[in-house]
């Protein structure tokens, strides 16, 4: 532990010093240079101590979120300007060195000055995540976007061509702090008109009671003529705290899966039910959380128990690694898996048509919107909410308004 603190105390202090010595080569005003280091220094403490008050038995909470939040919009930029300065530095030796060991020039001093030039680049490239993470703490957290999916089944029944599903996930109300926002997302859902609305868990980062002030704005979502559905994710089953006894912690499961009839949706555990419309009807199956890396809870083969290969089905599951490992593949045909889980990272690039990239991919194959393997699909919603980082960069809270369609996929 002590040896962990000690590097971390090095790094952070090598990137000071880079980044100071960017804004010096810059700024010649002393006193700009003494007030960004004392700000330097308060913030530093302030995240410090932060960090101390964090009790894991509470959790996530908003406080620590904003510590986050804070650390990144300090320290990724004087990451970027490290690197910069650094490179600079490799050049500067490499130069003197050759300059010093062939004799070209004794009279010069063997490391060269820094250029400013090269701090000015280091500065702007610097001022990009900065203004990014400002912008995604402050507005891209609740900047909701609807995007509307049409997906082709040649073997749908002709009663659902065109049924609409809306789909929402990741919740996490623990994190809200502007019911202004929330209510507009909720106004957002309401707008779709779908058929049905489909939740795919985490209402919560951890505790119960993290809901308990929005209940009666998700109540506000209205009644869909073919019903309200949710399931559970890795959040909803109070993993990620230590819990005085095991009774604390399946009392706080239980509160947690009475939220879901709160907000009038009805939880699905491991099990199907049949929508009917007309003369025909679609299986819809919800599993409990199943996760390459999280809890394996969820029961595919119970919960699609007596439905055939034929039967059409929608399959409710929270994790995306669960229609890459046993899904997707599944001899029963499930022809559409709605996920969630990943937020995107919260963090990415993403022009529709032109570019979609966030570190997440490095980890989840399947990470944000259709995916398509021989004629089975996953979708995977971006989430509704927030956690860890208190903001959104790039890959914005999305509600999905999923069209389903008979035909062949045209792509």
């Amino acid at each position: 532990m002590f040896l962990r603190l000690l590097i971390l105390c090095l790094v952070l202090f090598v990137i000071e010093i880079y980044a100071y010595q960017a804004l010096r080569t810059v700024v010649k005003a002393r006193p700009i240079l003494i007030s960004y280091q004392i700000i330097s220094a308060l913030v530093l403490a302030y995240i410090v101590y932060s960090f101390t008050q964090f009790d894991r038995k509470i959790g996530q909470t908003p406080q620590t979120m904003q510590t986050m939040g804070l650390l990144l919009m300090v320290y990724l930029p004087k990451i970027i300007l490290t690197l910069v300065l650094f490179g600079e530095d490799i050049y500067r030796v490499g130069f003197g060195s050759v300059n010093h060991f062939a004799k070209f020039n004794n009279s010069v001093d063997f490391l060269a000055s820094r250029r400013k030039f090269v701090s000015q680049i280091g500065l702007g490239l610097a001022a990009v995540p900065l203004l990014s993470l400002i912008y995604g703490v402050t507005k891209g957290k609740y900047n909701y976007k609807v995007i509307k999916q049409a997906i082709f089944f040649p073997d749908l029944p002709d009663a659902f061509d065109g049924f609409t599903i809306t789909q929402i996930s990741d919740v996490h109300s623990g994190s809200f702090d502007d019911p202004d926002k929330i209510n507009y997302a909720i106004d957002l859902v309401n707008e779709q008109n779908s058929d049905m609305i489909l939740f795919t868990g985490d209402i919560v980062n951890t505790h119960a009671k993290e809901m308990h002030p929005w209940i009666d704005t998700f109540k506000r979502i209205k009644a869909h003529k073919y019903g309200k559905y949710s399931i559970l994710g890795n959040h909803d089953y109070g993993e990620y705290v230590p819990w005085p006894t095991e009774a604390a912690k399946e009392e706080n499961f239980q509160n947690i899966k009475n939220l879901y009839g709160q907000i009038d949706f009805k939880l699905m555990l491991n099990e199907h039910t049949f929508i009917e419309k007309g003369n025909d009807k679609i299986a819809l199956i919800g599993v409990e959380n199943w996760g390459t890396n999280f809890k394996k809870v969820g029961d595919i083969n119970l919960a699609s128990a007596n439905l055939t290969k034929e039967d059409f089905k929608i399959l409710m599951s929270h994790d995306p690694s669960h229609w890459d490992c046993e899904v997707q593949n599944h001899p029963k045909h499930f022809h559409l898996t709605l996920s969630g889980h990943t937020h995107g990272f919260q963090f990415g690039i993403e022009i529709p048509g032109v570019i979609k990239w966030s570190p997440i991919q490095y980890i989840y194959k399947h990470w944000a919107g259709l995916y398509e393997n021989m004629g089975r699909y996953v979708y995977v919603n971006r989430g509704f909410g927030f956690h860890a980082y208190p903001g959104r960069v790039g890959i914005m809270p999305e509600i999905t308004v999923i069209q389903l369609k008979k035909g062949k996929n045209v792509s």
